[in-house]
C-alpha cells in the first residue's frame, strides 16, 4: 500500500493482519514505485496524493512494465480523479473515506479474481471473432498480435466473450468479475470497455453498446458461439 497517511497505514496494519492479509506499506511515490516493480505482490493500494510523485503518474509508469492488480483510493465525489484513475490502468477504486470492511471486500474480490485466473484454468483458450484468449497464460491476440490489457480489463474480455452474442448488463458484469452490482454513479465499466475497444482496434467494433441494457462481444454473421 502507497499511502502517506501513516496513521492510516497503521490503522489498516493492524485490519490486514485481523483479516489475514499480508501487507507492506511506502509513504513515498517513487519509493513505492520501485518496491511494485521490482517486489513480489499480489496486489496494490495506491492513494493519489503522495510525495514524489502522484499516484496517476506512478501508475502510468508502473503500466509500462507490471500489470499488477491496483486497487486506486480516490477522493469522495471526484468522479474526475476516478476516470483519471481507470484512464491510467487502475483495476478498480475506492473513495475515500472509506469503510474498512468494503475495502478489505475490494481487495480480497480482486485477490480473488486473479487467484482464480492461475488456478484451474491453465491451457484453456477462448476464441471469438478475431480475438484469442489463453487464460493460463493470461494472453491475449487480436489478428494475430498480442494485446497488452490490465487484469480488470483481461477479465472483463473474458466474460464478454465467455457470453459472446448475449448482451450482459452492467450489474452482470460487475457482478461475475468483482461480486458487486454498480453504484448508480459508478461508471468504472464504460471506462473498460473504452480502453478495449480502443486496444483492440479495428473499423468495427467487437465490443457493442446496447443502450439502455449493456455490452455485447458481437460475432460474425454465420458464427456460432
Amino acid at each position: 500500500m502507497i499511502d502517506d497517511d501513516r496513521e492510516l497505514a497503521g490503522l489498516l496494519q493492524r485490519v490486514f493482519a485481523r483479516e489475514g492479509l499480508r501487507a507492506e506499506f511506502c509513504h513515498d511515490g517513487r519509493q513505492g514505485l520501485e518496491r511494485a516493480l521490482h517486489g513480489q505482490y499480489d496486489l496494490l493500494v495506491l492513494d493519489v496524493m503522495l510525495p514524489g510523485i502522484d499516484g496517476f503518474e506512478l501508475l502510468r509508469r508502473l503500466r509500462q512494465d507490471s500489470d499488477l492488480p491496483t486497487l486506486m483510493l480516490t477522493a469522495r465525489g471526484d468522479d474526475v480523479d476516478r476516470i483519471i484513475g481507470l484512464e491510467a490502468g487502475a483495476d478498480d477504486y475506492l473513495p475515500k473515506p472509506f469503510h474498512t470492511r468494503e475495502m478489505v471486500a475490494r481487495i480480497r474480490a480482486i485477490l480473488r479474481r486473479t487467484q482464480q485466473a492461475r488456478r484451474g484454468r491453465i491451457g484453456r483458450i477462448i476464441e471469438a471473432a478475431d480475438v484469442r484468449l489463453d487464460l493460463g497464460a493470461r494472453a491475449v491476440t487480436c489478428e494475430g498480435a498480442p494485446i497488452d490489457l490490465t487484469t480488470m480489463e483481461f477479465d472483463l474480455l473474458r466474460t464478454l466473450m465467455e457470453s459472446a452474442g448475449r448482451v450482459l448488463s452492467r450489474d452482470a458484469l460487475l457482478d461475475r468479475i468483482d461480486g458487486r452490482q454498480a453504484g448508480p454513479f459508478d461508471r468504472s465499466i464504460d471506462v473498460h470497455i473504452s480502453h478495449l475497444r480502443r486496444k483492440l482496434g479495428g473499423e468495427s467494433p467487437r465490443i457493442r453498446t446496447i443502450r439502455g441494457v449493456g455490452y455485447q462481444f458481437v460475432l460474425p454473421a454465420g458464427e456460432a458461439h
